[in-house]
């Protein structure tokens, strides 16, 4: 019989072969402008109609707007939902509508969440609620996510009027699990993974099921690619997590530990926590219990969670979950955004920011 210390030798091994096989697949680096090609002219039709929603009768409203418009992110909702579209017809104006609703959404909480988490910089930028004040930054996101509802009604698709107004439900779900598992130290991988699903990759399977519908694909299609975008989501959100822990501060916008600061155990530190000595594991959690997070003790939990196999088993998870998603739309007919589907993928999983 196999004892646990040759299962973790072998576990160990495992992940090792896997970690190097990312490694090498993460030199091979995947442009945003590769994944965009497919659909170059659709995404230009998106940026043109998604800042036109953004102007508004007031002054003030109208700066915040431009400043977010100003420093906005690579844009992904939108190049997922119109690739999923693309998947099973032809992007039509449900589609655009949908993926700017989406969008807009997602900007909204990122306002939202900036205020509640009391961050004062986005990308290296300063936030909205660190320009103007958290009063404003409130009512600004509000009108976003009032704008969102409103692009979307005017599709008269109530399957995906459906879904997005879901979406509201299921990550204020996730952030108070996330919150929740923080007070109570939780170190479990299952309820992590719960977390991030309600709280990232709903969105992203969203906008796949949004794209997947605005052209009438059928159910089946549609399940299938709306599991490709929860699975996407779940490796950004685990990707996000390995970077607080080894990536390069200038590059990533926010310095390392940031996760650990706000009390958050992701699954890195959860696997070393689950791999140690029960001392280790003691010393570990009274740290996070205690809020003790001192320069000097979050260097020592990013040590420890690398030094103890965290990083690569987070890696590992990533490799087995781009197999899943690979299969998800293996049946896809224009094998042209099937490739593209399966890099933007690899591009989420191999990217250092």
């Amino acid at each position: 019989m196999e004892t646990i210390a040759t299962k973790s030798e072998r576990l160990i091994k495992n992940i090792e072969k896997y970690y190097y096989f990312c490694k090498v697949k993460s030199s091979i680096m995947i442009k945003l402008e590769e994944i965009k090609k497919p659909i170059e002219k659709e995404i230009n039709c998106f940026e043109s109609e998604f800042k036109e929603s953004f102007k508004a009768s007031s002054e003030l409203l109208n700066n915040i707007n431009q400043y977010i418009l100003n420093k906005r992110g690579k844009g992904i909702r939108p190049i997922l939902t119109l690739l999923a579209a693309k998947a099973y017809g032809e992007i039509n104006e449900t589609t655009i509508k949908s993926a700017i609703s989406l969008e807009m959404l997602h900007t909204a909480s990122l306002i939202h969440d900036d205020v509640v988490d009391e961050t004062l910089e986005r990308r290296g930028q300063k936030s909205v609620n660190a320009v103007w004040n958290n009063k404003i930054s409130i009512l600004a996101g509000d009108y976003l996510l009032s704008q969102s509802i409103l692009k979307i009604t005017e599709t008269k698709n109530f399957d995906i009027l459906n879904q997005i107004t879901k979406l509201g439900k299921e990550v204020s779900e996730g952030e108070l699990m996330q919150a929740e598992n923080a007070n109570s130290g939780n170190i479990n991988e299952e309820k992590y993974l719960e977390v991030i699903k309600k709280k990232t990759a709903c969105l992203f399977a969203t906008c796949t099921y949004a794209g997947a519908k605005s052209v009438n694909a059928n159910e089946e299609d549609i399940e299938k690619i709306k599991r490709f975008g929860e699975i996407y989501g779940i490796c950004f959100q685990i990707k996000d997590d390995i970077l607080d822990f080894v990536g390069d501060e200038k590059k990533i916008g926010k310095p390392t530990g940031n996760d650990i600061r706000e009390g958050k155990i992701t699954l890195p530190l959860i696997y070393a926590l689950n791999n140690c000595s029960k001392e280790e594991k003691e010393e570990k959690i009274k740290i996070i219990k205690d809020k003790k997070f001192t320069t000097e003790n979050i260097g020592k939990l990013i040590q420890f969670a690398i030094e103890k196999g965290g990083i690569k088993y987070a890696e590992l998870k990533m490799e087995n979950l781009r197999k899943e998603a690979y299969n998800t739309i293996k049946d896809i007919k224009n094998q042209e955004i099937r490739e593209t589907l399966e890099k933007i993928i690899n591009h989420t999983i191999t990217r250092n920011k």
